[in-house]
């Protein structure tokens, strides 16, 4: 069967990559086409677009690329059309996603939604656009099959691919010897650095780090690199700093971290399953107007991080807009660092969190589900 598969960022990279491998073992004449990155090319099939070039985060920045993002979903639209897929399968990233959803349903292609659109943090509206334009949805974590099926849709749920990907890092991890000679650093304790996956997060969140890392010389500050990242962005904030960055290892580096400073998003839950203390930050632009209308009229959930919102409770300190201040990071990462009860506590709930994440085979479950309501439907 024929697949076309739209992930806007490097989370949906690394799910989609997954998901596409067990789809080659359920369908051994699958065929791929999508909108990705580097590990679903190295995967399979052909990727037309690369989601460095689109990843616009922000509502100035957003307005400031509308003609790129209109000329990419006129792209899209036609080459959904031209390459007749069997089934589009949507990969988060919702405000591209849904559109296109739109699109696949006038011109009748089966719409699979893999990864569902944090709908039930904010935007709750959109439900009846995806009840509309979505076939079938898969979910991830249990409290949004309840979300969903309380708007009266039935859902999937499938576990979640974060634990297929812990799993399958383990089975390659570096000891801790290793990661430190292949890296060249010293014998310090490591806080691993995760800056976010696009420009803008990187833009707000590194030159906070880079003053963090100066005022605790004892630990050594590494930073994660994304590859779709130009290192030139990296290198104009890392100048005079003592952070090292690295490519491509964030797990071998959270596998061996003392303390995390991560930028709100995937990487918080990852961090949470490595067992790293943490504390979130996260900045967009408006300043202390967009968070009154953030916390006031917009998000519904208990905070931004995956880990607080699946736990229903702030087990991870959270310092977002107004609060992302040098002095508030300075504070929270101070305790982080020394403060050896806080740190319990924080691996203390992190343990009632891997509970609730479910057993691997997460990508298998959703591609075995997949083929089988494809072939089902082919019949009739």
């Amino acid at each position: 069967m024929r697949y076309y598969l739209i992930a806007g960022e490097a989370s949906g990279d690394l799910h989609g990559s997954n998901l596409m491998k067990e789809l080659k073992t359920a369908d051994s004449g699958a065929v791929f086409r999508y909108f990705g990155g580097d590990l679903m090319q190295a995967v399979d099939g052909e990727l037309v677009k690369h989601y460095r070039e689109m990843a616009f985060m922000g509502f100035l920045n957003v307005i400031l690329n509308l003609k790129t993002i209109a000329r990419n979903l006129e792209f899209c639209k036609k080459d959904l059309l031209q390459f007749k897929p069997d089934v589009l399968i949507l990969i988060d990233y919702p405000g591209f996603n849904l559109r296109i959803a739109e699109f696949a349903k006038q011109n009748n292609i089966k719409v699979y939604y893999y990864i569902s659109p944090k709908v039930w943090a904010w935007k709750e509206y959109r439900v009846k656009k995806i009840k509309a334009c979505v076939d079938e949805m898969f979910t991830i974590f249990p409290f949004e099959t309840g979300f969903y099926r309380k708007h009266g849709m039935d859902v999937h749920y499938v576990g979640n691919p974060l634990m297929d990907s812990f799993a399958e890092f383990q089975k390659t991890a570096l000891s801790g010897p290793e990661f430190i000679q292949k890296n060249q650093l010293g014998e310090r304790p490591l806080v691993a650095l995760l800056a976010g996956s696009r420009v803008q997060e990187i833009k707000r969140t590194l030159p906070v780090m880079k003053v963090i890392s100066s005022l605790f010389p004892d630990f050594q500050f590494v930073l994660a690199g994304v590859k779709s990242i130009d290192d030139s962005l990296y290198q104009s904030y890392l100048k005079d700093a003592d952070i090292k960055l690295i490519y491509d290892q964030t797990y071998d580096l959270l596998n061996n971290a003392h303390t995390a400073l991560v930028a709100s998003g995937t990487a918080a839950l990852e961090t949470a399953l490595f067992g790293v203390p943490q504390t979130v930050i996260y900045k967009v632009e408006g300043g202390w107007v967009t968070d009154f209308i953030f916390r006031h009229f917009i998000f519904k959930m208990v905070g931004v991080s995956l880990p607080n919102i699946i736990m229903e409770r702030e087990i991870v300190r959270e310092l977002v807009q107004a609060k992302m201040t040098l002095k508030n990071v300075k504070s929270e990462m101070q305790k982080l660092l020394y403060n050896k009860e806080y740190r319990a506590q924080i691996r203390a709930d992190y343990q009632q969190l891997w509970e609730m994440m479910g057993e691997p085979g997460c990508s298998k479950r959703a591609a075995d589900k997949m083929v089988e309501l494809l072939k089902t439907a082919e019949k009739h």
